[in-house]
């Protein structure tokens, strides 16, 4: 890890205001956190700053006031949920620059923490406005950044300060870097990527750059069906994007060329209705009814999937490989998942996984906790899959 600075290169923080980008944008409901999972992911890295006698000030947003006060957008209904986490009481104020802000700061005692309110109620926090991430910067001596979810915006609390006080990568942010470096820029090789959901049109650069990373690469869920058509298959009436038949064919020569083995359904899941528990056939994916639905991916299918992830020491999972919300399309997926688990306890297989309904699926299939490491950012995640740099992680980057 000593391409990225972490709050092990940041030295003594005792006293210090230490101010801390972290993700509270929580699913809430009537005023109250319904899903407390990002906010415990972030406790830990609270308590240790905290612990090490610094004062805590976080920044977060939460929904899309776009730069204006929005009181359904504020923040201050996440504080108990906040306090229960850390197991102490978590201040709030009612602004994060400005006077108010100073104030709270400037009230805090070694080892306290403060929320302030939603950086986003700025529009100089989209803009990374330079005078906007000054005030933000006003308020603190060291900066952490705790958000990878957000890592992928340039905005002034995720990479505009990290340009102005010494900043460092938060625990959670630190451990998200390590399982993306093991994932794909310093893998252990075979490597396996595992890309489904519903359409190739959301996923040409992710596939694009993954053909040229990885050994294998197995596509799913309503992607598949656009490749399968793209090979002169019928595949009835399941989601298919017809019109990109020669986008899987590019993406098919360049995996070829790269020596890139594709690996796709050879047998699927059929019904005539898109509902849990519909009347439902396996057929072979040159035989699918005109008025069938591809909803999963079959049981021959699974073991090819299988019998390729034995021979992989590397795992990049993102999308699930039929309709896994719905039973019983969701077997593919669920088996995929729990024989990739069962490879990752026995130290055979570093399994990272992440985006979209990739954690859905793989907490549906019981082995979210299994895998090496699961990642909660969506957006961050895929445009990491992809190849791009995230402002907010290139701004941590060790000084050579």
């Amino acid at each position: 890890m000593s391409a990225f600075r972490t709050l092990d290169d940041a030295g003594s923080l005792q006293g210090k205001r230490v101010l801390m980008r972290v993700d509270l944008n929580v699913p809430m409901e009537n005023g109250r956190v319904t899903d407390a999972t990002r906010i415990e992911r972030v406790a830990p890295t609270i308590r240790e700053v905290a612990g090490k006698g610094a004062k805590v000030v976080l920044l977060a947003h939460f929904g899309r006031p776009k730069g204006k006060r929005d009181p359904k957008d504020t923040l201050e209904p996440v504080v108990p949920a906040l306090s229960k986490a850390l197991g102490q009481p978590v201040s709030f104020a009612a602004d994060c620059v400005g006077d108010e802000a100073a104030k709270a700061v400037a009230a805090l005692k070694d080892g306290d923490v403060l929320l302030l309110e939603n950086t986003r109620y700025h529009a100089g926090e989209e803009k990374n406005d330079a005078a906007f991430a000054d005030a933000l910067a006003a308020n603190g001596d060291v900066y952490v950044n705790e958000a990878f979810s957000a890592a992928h915006r340039a905005h002034a609390s995720t990479e505009g300060l990290a340009h102005r006080l010494p900043a460092y990568a938060g625990r959670e942010m630190q451990a998200e870097l390590e399982a993306l470096t093991k994932g794909l820029e310093a893998p252990q090789r075979p490597v396996i990527a595992l890309v489904g959901g519903a359409k190739v049109s959301s996923k040409i650069d992710l596939l694009e750059n993954l053909v040229a990373k990885v050994d294998m690469l197995v596509i799913g869920g309503g992607m598949a069906n656009t490749f399968l058509h793209a090979e002169g298959k019928a595949v009835g009436k399941s989601l298919c994007e017809k019109d990109l038949a020669d986008t899987a064919k590019r993406i098919r020569a360049a995996a070829e060329k790269a020596g890139c083995r594709i690996i796709l359904p050879v047998d699927a899941v059929s019904a005539s209705e898109f509902k849990a528990n519909a009347a439902h056939e396996t057929v072979p994916v040159d035989a699918v009814p005109e008025t069938g639905m591809i909803l999963d991916a079959g049981p021959k299918s699974v073991a090819e999937i299988n019998a390729a992830i034995d021979t992989a020491r590397t795992l990049v999972w993102n999308g699930p490989l039929g309709a896994f919300e719905l039973t019983p399309f969701d077997a593919a997926t669920v088996a995929a998942a729990k024989h990739a688990a069962a490879r990752t306890e026995a130290g055979q297989l570093v399994s990272v996984a992440g985006g979209g309904d990739t954690v859905a699926a793989l907490n549906h299939a019981g082995v979210g906790q299994t895998f090496t490491y699961v990642s909660t950012a969506g957006g961050a995640f895929l445009e990491w899959l992809e190849g791009k740099a995230l402002p907010g992680v290139e701004a941590l980057r060790a000084k050579v």
